[in-house]
C-alpha cells in the first residue's frame, strides 16, 4: 500500500486520528530508567505497545535519537513497529532539506534505513530538494508549511511580494504541494494546531492533502477546533501528540498511563468530527 492509503486504513481500523510522537527523553524516563540512553529502545517499544491499537501514526524524532548515540535503537524500533503494528505507518520526522544530490543520500536514510513510509522535509530549497524523495514509489513527505512554534511567522506568513493579494508564503507551499510538486501523488502539509485558522486556510487550498498537526497537548493546540478546521472525510489528518502521551507518568505505570491518556486524546479528537 501507498503511504496515504495504510493512513486510511488506520484511521478506519482505530477509529483515530491521534499520533504518538516517539520523543525520547531520557531525563525524563521513569525512575527506573532515568538519565539512562540506553534504555531508548525499551521506553518506546513499552510505548508502541501500549497504543498501537489508537493511532493513525506513530512519529519518532530523529534528533532525540542522534543526540543520544541511538541510531542503532531507533532502526530497532523501527523494527519493532513493523512486527507489532504492521498497519500503522510511521512518519520519520527528520526535517530535512538540502541540494538534489544530498537529498537523495537523506533520503536512502529515511527508507532505506529506516524503512519509515513518510519524512517531514522543508520546502524552503524548493523542488528539486523535494523530488528524491518522491522516487520511492509510495513513500510520503510532509512538508512544512505552518508550524506550530512563534517563530514561523518570521517567513511562513510574509506575502510573497509588496502586491496587494499576493499569497503569504504558506499559502504558496500549500498551493505547490496540491499541484506541480505532488508527483507521486503523496505530498502532506505540516499545519499546526496552534493556528487553527490557518489549519482551515491551508484545507481549503490543499482540499485532498493529509495535513499532520503538531501542537495538541503540551503546546497547547485546541484539538476540537484542529479537527473542524482541518478533517475532512476524503483527507485525514495526523494529529500529534508526545510528551503528554510519553510523561503521562513517572512511574513504574508509565505505559499504561500513556494508553490512559492516548485514548482521552483520541477520544476528545473523535469528537470534534461531530
Amino acid at each position: 500500500m501507498t503511504f496515504i492509503e495504510m493512513l486510511r486504513q488506520a484511521e478506519q481500523q482505530s477509529g483515530s486520528m491521534l499520533c504518538v510522537g516517539l520523543d525520547p527523553e531520557p531525563s525524563r524516563f521513569p525512575a527506573h530508567m532515568k538519565g539512562d540512553a540506553s534504555k531508548i529502545f525499551d521506553f518506546c517499544a513499552r510505548i508502541v505497545d501500549a497504543t498501537a491499537d489508537l493511532v493513525i501514526a506513530f512519529k519518532p524524532q530523529i534528533a532525540y535519537f542522534a543526540a543520544n548515540r541511538a541510531e542503532d535503537q531507533l532502526e530497532r524500533l523501527m523494527a519493532h513497529m513493523r512486527a507489532v503494528a504492521p498497519h500503522v505507518p510511521v512518519i520519520l520526522d527528520a526535517k530535512r532539506g538540502d541540494i538534489g544530490s544530498t537529498a537523495q543520500q537523506y533520503a536512502r536514510e529515511v527508507f532505506e534505513r529506516y524503512g519509515a513510509d513518510c519524512v517531514t522535509l522543508s520546502p524552503f530549497m524548493g523542488r528539486d530538494s523535494v523530488e528524491p524523495y518522491l522516487e520511492y514509489p509510495g513513500k510520503g513527505a510532509f512538508l512544512l508549511c505552518r508550524t506550530s512554534n512563534p517563530g514561523g511567522d518570521d517567513f511562513q506568513s510574509q506575502r510573497l511580494s509588496s502586491v496587494e493579494g499576493e499569497p503569504l508564503m504558506y499559502e504558496h507551499i500549500a498551493r505547490l504541494a496540491q499541484g506541480p510538486w505532488n508527483t507521486n501523488g503523496q505530498l502532506g502539509l505540516v499545519v499546526g494546531a496552534t493556528y487553527p485558522a490557518e489549519i482551515e486556510r491551508v484545507r481549503a487550498i490543499a482540499p485532498t492533502l493529509p495535513l499532520l498537526i503538531p501542537g495538541v497537548g503540551a503546546q497547547g493546540g485546541d484539538a476540537i477546533a484542529t479537527v473542524k478546521a482541518g478533517w475532512r472525510p476524503d483527507a485525514p489528518i495526523v494529529v500529534n501528540s508526545s510528551r503528554a502521551v510519553l510523561y503521562a507518568s513517572s512511574g513504574q505505570d508509565f505505559a499504561d498511563a500513556a494508553r490512559r491518556e492516548a485514548i482521552r486524546t483520541r477520544d476528545l479528537l473523535a469528537s470534534g468530527r461531530n
